[in-house]
């Protein structure tokens, strides 16, 4: 199995990007903060986990071994593909979706395209007990972000553009005042 890949980036699209290690160049699926950062010609080194199908082997790249852990766990729920847990980890920072996750609420993880109610429950069900927010040092910042994220709808940022921000913002901000303040602050130096 690959486990880690270096290599220099030479291709980035928008769903995968294309590492050249040892004269070979490999097709990496990434979130998409994760090809954002990424940029040709740059050296880069990717966590990965390789899908082993019938018809192909597909691999996904991570940034840092603590997204790759939590892509594992996702693959391990019954009904959960690489391309579904890569797009649960799209959806927001990991601290986010384990807060979502251990406080139980599915209907966060529903704004994933393919994953509708019952297998959001099932996310729920299988890993509430397996995130251990202590070990993690996660603090919880799940109803700050859906209070910032909200007030930044009402503010006329789309869904996915108040995410992107969100995800920026540190983890020491908790209520959603302070994550909203500092997402408007992120913005204004664009």
């Amino acid at each position: 199995m690959i486990g880690r890949i270096e290599g220099n980036v030479s291709v980035v699209r928008p769903t995968f990007v294309i590492v050249s290690a040892g004269g070979v160049g490999y097709k990496v699926a990434a979130t998409k903060e994760t090809l954002a950062s990424l940029k040709a010609n740059d050296k880069t080194a990717l966590w990965t986990h390789l899908a082993v199908r019938e018809d192909a082997l597909d691999l996904y790249g991570f940034r840092t071994e603590d997204e790759l852990g939590f892509f594992t766990l996702l693959l391990a729920v019954p009904g959960i593909g690489p391309r579904s847990a890569l797009a649960v980890l799209d959806l927001a920072a990991i601290a986010t979706l384990r807060s979502a996750i251990a406080s139980g609420n599915a209907s966060y993880l529903t704004k994933v395209s393919g994953i509708g109610k019952k297998t959001a429950e099932k996310i729920v069900l299988e890993l509430r007990d397996k995130i251990n927010m202590e070990n993690h040092g996660v603090s919880r910042t799940f109803s700050g972000d859906e209070e910032a994220l909200e007030a930044m709808r009402a503010l006329g940022y789309s869904a996915d553009e108040a995410r992107e921000i969100l995800r920026k913002v540190p983890e020491k901000f908790e209520t959603g005042s302070e994550r909203l303040r500092e997402a408007l602050k992120i913005t204004g130096k664009r």
